[in-house]
């Protein structure tokens, strides 16, 4: 290594999660640190006696160090283009990716790629990075070199989009803009043939949910001929797959009007003056409140009810208030998608608010799918909590 880092001692025992390549060293677990980081600096983590762990940023929180590297290394750019590489082997194997008309899709999701703290996006010739730790920011520079480098003529530009995601507490002026190359003429992107403009500058996310790709996939292999309902819409990318699948008609609903002009946007891109669809910008549950047998296949894709665990009980309610009322009110026979994108709400929780709801509703409801994210999420097996996305598709008689 070119420098040696601050060592960061675990109490006895403590040492056994990493040792099962777990990439979170908890506040609770330190015995010492032998000298002061500063948030985003990169440490060593060591046993009690002194044995080597792991490679780390250091915050300040519940979870102290996220691990980088569980072997000695020197973190320079021939280290973040290894990580890279890796990272972009997986997608090339991945179905989507060649000739399925698809060029957006995620590059890199933290842990799962071994790169916690880190997001970034690919949307047709533009890399879109989200740190979520100071020790990723910092990186930023490197990281888009990188990606230059594995990606090649693929790439044109990097974004960073940090500015809401770093730790508040972290005493940074992050601003969101383009690390490298400049803004494309054009902001359009492709998945399965449907066409969507995305704004990464001033978007949710990283601009658009690359994580519902195969579950849209599916809405529209089960829309044909029904009357479909797309709850908390944002950009509208279920209410076109119906639409591709041949759905009757398409209603898609989000509070944000500017989710709804860009929905209408992109309805025209796809269908240009369809009559089947129509959008309202409305509260998802007053438009809820007397709907019934009007549709019979419902989606409800909302946002994160829960982003810490304080607000977990409250979250289970909006779930079981939401579903209970589309279990009352989808027509007979119809299919209900319903989801969770908080990743503290664990599957079971979630399957249980939604077992709740039917239960008050008295209808009869089976599961006729289980889903999760796609294969551009991967999911560390030493990293469970790396599975935040739970779906299930509902038939309702």
């Amino acid at each position: 290594m070119s420098a040696p880092y601050i060592k960061i001692l675990l109490k006895p025992g403590k040492e056994q999660s990493i040792l099962r390549f777990h990439p979170w060293v908890f506040s609770g677990a330190i015995k010492s640190i032998q000298g002061k980081p500063d948030e985003g600096d990169l440490v060593e983590v060591c046993s009690s006696s002194g044995e080597f762990l792991g490679i780390g940023h250091y915050q300040i929180g519940s979870i102290a160090v996220r691990i980088i590297s569980f072997k000695p290394a020197e973190i320079n750019d021939d280290f973040w283009r290894i990580k890279m590489g890796n990272a972009w082997e997986l997608r090339k194997c991945l179905p989507f990716f060649e000739n399925s008309g698809t060029d957006v899709f995620r590059l890199v999701h933290g842990e799962g790629d071994g790169m916690p703290g880190l997001v970034v996006d690919y949307y047709n010739g533009v890399a879109v990075m989200q740190a979520h730790s100071i020790g990723m920011y910092r990186h930023r520079h490197e990281i888009a070199r990188a990606m230059h480098d594995v990606l090649g003529s693929r790439l044109t530009a990097v974004y960073d989009k940090s500015e809401k995601t770093l730790p508040f507490k972290a005493d940074i002026a992050a601003k969101d803009g383009y690390v490298t190359g400049s803004a494309p003429d054009s902001h359009m992107v492709s998945e399965y043939g449907l066409k969507f403009r995305v704004d990464w500058e001033e978007g949710q996310k990283t601009g658009f949910f690359v994580d519902q790709r195969e579950n849209r996939k599916l809405v529209g292999e089960l829309s044909k001929g029904r009357d479909v309902l797309n709850m908390f819409c944002y950009t509208g990318g279920f209410s076109f797959s119906a639409m591709q699948g041949g759905a009757r008609l398409v209603h898609s609903v989000d509070a944000s009007a500017k989710a709804i002009e860009l929905t209408r946007q992109n309805v025209e891109l796809n269908f240009p003056e369809d009559p089947r669809h129509e959008a309202f910008a409305e509260d998802v549950f007053t438009f809820m409140k007397d709907i019934r047998n009007r549709y019979d296949l419902i989606i409800l894709d909302p946002p994160a009810f829960a982003k810490h665990r304080d607000a977990l009980k409250q979250a289970l309610q909006g779930y079981k208030r939401i579903n209970t009322r589309a279990f009352e009110q989808i027509r007979p026979g119809g299919i209900l998608f319903t989801f969770s994108c908080s990743q503290i709400v664990s599957r079971e929780k979630f399957r249980e608010a939604v077992f709740s709801a039917a239960a008050i509703s008295g209808r009869h409801v089976r599961i006729i799918h289980q889903l999760s994210q796609p294969a551009d999420h991967p999911v560390s097996i030493y990293h469970p909590e790396g599975e935040y996305l739970k779906g299930l598709v509902l038939h309702v008689e």
